[in-house]
């Protein structure tokens, strides 16, 4: 009789470690920051010189999560230890903590997707890049000399992606919406003076990239900026983080 009621002892708490065992996803699950959606004008409000990013027009986003970070070397390594996949490359020794380049839009979505988080809109992308839509050049300032306390840019002479959350965040205490990497997001490339022209995802190749990285020039690391880029190409200089309804 103790035998069994040790061995029935024995199960019960073995099934209550499982219970409160902590998943192994947790660690590496991106921080996320819950906005409130608004409504706000969309594009190179600025100086209106960026032909990709007029005319400005108004626009409403629903609230959203959006990663605090940038996805880090190490949790895309545990992706893809998880996944049998190929850790992407780094041409210096040291990964960890330092933002996750060289990888596809289709690895950036299938990262999300394991944590059951999906790609930002470019909607939602500049909206928390601009702190909420506030007329922010740079990630968490009007003022684009302000570049060097908030983004990780050409002129710091890098040769790759640096450590996430190193410089100043914006107001809403997201890190490196402005340089560091160029950020996928989980739309087409389209031009906002044609908004007629639709093309799902399978059907176009292109992809939005935003936010400037380490090795672009203070241009390209304003919060309106965007350019495309092939969804199958490998960069230095390009990452991602996620996003979540």
């Amino acid at each position: 009789m103790r035998k069994k009621l040790f061995f029935y002892s024995l199960f019960i708490s073995l099934i209550g470690c499982l219970i409160i065992k902590p998943s192994e996803k947790k660690p590496f699950k991106p921080q996320m920051v819950k906005i409130k959606g608004g409504t706000f004008n969309f594009g190179d409000f600025y100086e209106g010189t960026n032909t990709d990013a007029i005319p400005v027009h108004e626009v409403f986003v629903e609230d959203f999560k959006i990663s605090k970070y940038e996805i880090t070397y190490a949790q895309f390594d545990f992706f893809s230890e998880k996944n049998d996949l190929e850790k992407p490359k780094s041409d210096i020794e040291k990964r960890g903590n330092r933002a996750v380049a060289y990888v596809t839009w289709d690895e950036a979505k299938a990262f999300c997707n394991y944590f059951d988080l999906r790609l930002p809109t470019e909607v939602e992308w500049e909206y928390a890049a601009r702190s909420g839509g506030k007329k922010q050049v740079v990630s968490g300032s009007t003022n684009l000399d302000s570049i060097y306390v908030v983004a990780l840019t050409k002129d710091e002479d890098r040769r790759e992606s640096g450590g996430v959350g190193t410089k100043q965040p914006n107001d809403l205490g997201i890190y490196d919406m402005s340089g560091n990497v160029f950020e996928w997001i989980g739309e087409y490339y389209q031009f906002y003076s044609m908004p007629e022209r639709r093309h799902s995802l399978d059907e176009d190749a292109v992809r939005i990239i935003r936010g400037g990285s380490y090795y672009e020039n203070m241009l390209a690391n304003r919060t309106y900026w965007r350019t495309g880029t092939l969804r199958d190409v490998r960069s230095e200089d390009i990452g991602f983080r996620c996003a979540e309804d």
